[in-house]
């Protein structure tokens, strides 16, 4: 590089420092400019040598990781100090200690909790992504910011990925879409998940995201006008009744247009509430609830409300600490829109999540529903046990649920996540409480534990001291919290059992003339086909390995000492991965490759998504199975891309034209006479397409079908999706995923 790059470079270094202070959210005294400006100097000596892929000096990414901390999530000095040393201790000789000696100790904490999350140790049995997420996870019992600065370095790493091989930005979006972006949406961090959610995508589905950015762009002229022709008519109210407000239009985020087409089965054109509306107000705390449903009351002179999607988040706020009014109206041109009413504060609270909230809060006494959430979360963190794939999954599901809004007896206000059950509510009061459930009553009446609550609910729990949980007690629960108390407890049911067991065990071993130790162990783990010594030690002691059962395995020790033997080879962990690369020895068709070098290996085609050739694919390699090969859009390829990047192999079809498959079409239109004979005409003269099953039916005007074909592969059936459009009064056809 010469000099005059370098001069200009630093030029840009500096200039990048003082957008830093310039953007900040919180106002900025001089020893907090002092502690910034010392954590930026030591982060540019640290990394001077480094580059990032794209050829760029390093030190752009920690400032602009920083500049995301102090502006789009609105943290102060500590955590922007935090942000621009956060890959220090791991890429140089500087210690977590020195930082401690040069800065404070708050620093350092942030330093150290942001050093822990990149230093994984790797364990073979489980995901290391899953135990990744999870040890990122506890740093939220040391300090939220540490996530909060995580969130903004994940952010800068999607919008510079594109210099990264694909395998890694697939991998990298995938955990984005799998974590980041619900922790962003759960710490009410709404730009920050619009924009992980939108790149996830750009990298998961490239062809997608860019036909639909592509259509934003041809129809943004239309919408834009059609925003115009909306606001015209709603200033002229608010004038009048002096609301001091902005209007602005808020195109739907390209994630959330993907997820609607995909859930409604609906193309780009049929998604209507591409956009909304959000009008701004200003007002002091005590009136903003009183100015809101003036607002409502404007729009809804102009515009017909649905009653049934007007939501009331400023009654009763959204966990995150999110607060608003949503009015869905049916505007010109009969399109329904969503009109969203905030004041000033609600608006930042919306935009800074967490930060925001507790610059309003000043000292209110009552818990914040993020400080709960918190606590519920570190309460989970510690007390879990489960592996760490199915805490993830847990963890993730309690992110992203909507909530629910129900009472206890005594019209105390609880927040659940939809779909709980009220057993879960038991728990959501008290852990203690819930162990000891002995039945509900949901508004007066008696239900099941597993009774799902809806909003509005009022639930009253019946205990009894004698109660204890048991194993089906964790289908009847949808809350993390719920599945860790319970399982906890059901652990330590099964120790003391299994304990029991072992001495059982051992007694009746001995009169059969064996004694027990860890090789007998392994035998009989072997013989009775289970998993752990502590399933045998649990199965002893409740009784279900009969005297007989034992008298077998003695006899076959005794008789067939090889037996051991084999198993042991049977048992090797690497014969799984050993088998998964042999070569196909059968006379099957070479379908699919696998890995840069095209090998050839054993396969099944997963269930869940049914590939055929000619579909975008990867292969998973599973433990117990071998290689399942998936669709890329499989509703499971996020979870596994993301958990179990290791163990994803790039596949591609190969000469596939004597092979056939099975694939399911689904055909909606409207019942015309001659329409079911035109179906099968066009469906059998289409060339190499069997018919295996076809259930037509109509009732009151529509016509419902759904039809299955054999095809040799993709092109064929998409051929026969076409064909079938064509047909006159054929509304809408779609492939079904499962079969």
């Amino acid at each position: 590089m010469t000099e005059i790059d370098i001069e200009k470079e630093n030029k840009a270094i500096a200039q990048e420092y003082k957008e830093l202070l310039r953007i900040s959210y919180q106002t900025l005294s001089e020893s907090d400019k002092k502690l910034i400006r010392k954590a930026f100097d030591l982060a540019v000596d640290a990394h001077k040598d480094q580059r990032r892929k794209s050829g760029e000096a390093y030190i752009f990414h920690p400032i602009a990781v920083a500049k995301i901390v102090a502006s789009e999530i609105g943290l102060g000095a500590t955590s922007i100090a935090a942000a621009l040393m956060h890959d220090v201790v791991e890429d140089t000789d500087i210690t977590v200690e020195d930082i401690e000696r040069m800065f404070n100790k708050k620093v350092a904490q942030l330093v150290e909790g942001l050093t822990k999350i990149s230093q994984v140790k790797k364990d073979l049995n489980v995901s290391m992504q899953a135990e990744n997420f999870r040890k990122m996870l506890l740093t939220l019992n040391d300090d939220v910011r540490v996530i909060l600065i995580k969130l903004a370095d994940r952010l800068h790493n999607m919008q510079t990925m594109g210099s990264m091989p694909e395998y890694k930005q697939v991998k990298i979006a995938s955990e984005t879409l799998y974590i980041y972006a619900p922790l962003a949406h759960r710490l009410g961090l709404y730009n920050i998940k619009t924009q992980l959610e939108d790149l996830g995508l750009k990298y998961t589905e490239p062809a997608v995201y860019t036909d639909i950015v592509s259509k934003i762009k041809e129809t943004k002229e239309q919408q834009d006008q059609y925003i115009e022709d909306i606001s015209q008519v709603l200033k002229k109210s608010l004038d009048e009744e002096n609301v001091d407000y902005i209007i602005k239009g808020r195109p739907k985020s390209i994630y959330s247009i993907r997820r609607k087409m995909l859930a409604q089965n609906v193309s780009f054109d049929e998604v209507y509430d591409k956009f909304a509306l959000r009008i701004v107000y200003k007002s002091n705390q005590h009136d903003e609830k009183f100015h809101a449903w003036k607002i409502y009351s404007i729009v809804t002179d102009h515009y017909r409300p649905s009653p049934s999607r007007l939501r009331d988040w400023i009654s009763s706020p959204k966990s995150t600490g999110y607060e608003a009014l949503h009015i869905t109206v049916m505007g010109p041109k009969g399109r329904w829109v969503e009109i969203q009413v905030r004041s000033e504060r609600m608006d930042e609270i919306a935009e800074k999540g967490y930060a925001a909230h507790y610059k309003y809060k000043q000292g209110a006494t009552e818990e914040s529903g993020l400080d709960i959430w918190l606590n519920l979360l570190k309460e989970a963190l510690e007390n879990s046990e489960t592996n760490a794939v199915d805490f993830v999954e847990d963890f993730k599901m309690n992110l992203y649920a909507k909530e629910i809004f129900v009472f206890t007896p005594k019209g105390e206000i609880k927040s659940l996540p939809k779909g709980a059950t009220s057993l879960d509510f038991a728990f959501s009061i008290h852990s203690e409480l819930g162990i000891k459930t002995l039945g509900t009553r949901v508004n007066g009446k008696l239900v099941q534990l597993n009774h799902e609550l809806k909003s509005g609910d009022q639930i009253e729990i019946i205990t009894s001291q004698n109660q204890k949980p048991t194993a089906h007690w964790l289908d009847y629960v949808t809350t993390s919290r719920a599945k860790n108390k319970i399982r906890n407890i059901l652990n330590d049911d099964n120790k003391k059992i299994a304990e029991e067991g072992k001495e059982l065990l051992t007694r009746k071993l001995k009169q059969l003339k064996i004694t027990l130790n860890e090789s007998v162990v392994n035998e009989l783990v072997d013989f009775f086909k289970l998993k752990t010594s502590l399933d045998l030690f649990y199965r002893v002691g409740i009784g279900s390995i009969e005297n007989q059962q034992l008298k077998d395995f003695a006899a076959q020790k005794s008789n067939m000492l090889m037996n051991f033997f084999k198993n042991k080879i049977k048992r090797s962990p690497n014969t799984a991965d050993r088998d998964i690369h042999k070569p196909v020895i059968n006379n099957n068709y070479d379908m699919l490759v696998f890995g840069p070098e095209q090998d050839k290996l054993d396969y099944k085609l997963s269930t869940c998504c049914n590939p055929i050739p000619g579909d975008n694919v990867f292969g998973f390699v599973t433990i117990n199975e071998g290689i399942k090969v998936h669709k890329k859009d499989c509703p499971n390829a996020i979870s596994l891309q993301s958990n179990y990047a290791y163990r994803i192999l790039q596949t591609k079809w190969i000469d596939s034209s004597q092979q056939e498959f099975r694939a399911v079409i689904d055909i909606t239109g409207m019942d015309s006479l001659g329409l079911t004979n035109n179906l099968t005409k066009v469906i059998s003269n289409n060339m190499h397409v069997n018919i295996q099953s076809i259930s037509l039916s109509g009732q009151a005007g529509i016509f419902n079908g759904q039809v299955t074909v054999i095809v040799q592969n993709n092109t064929i059936l998409k051929k026969l999706i076409e064909n079938i459009r064509k047909i006159d009064g054929i509304e809408k056809v779609t492939r079904v995923n499962k079969n």
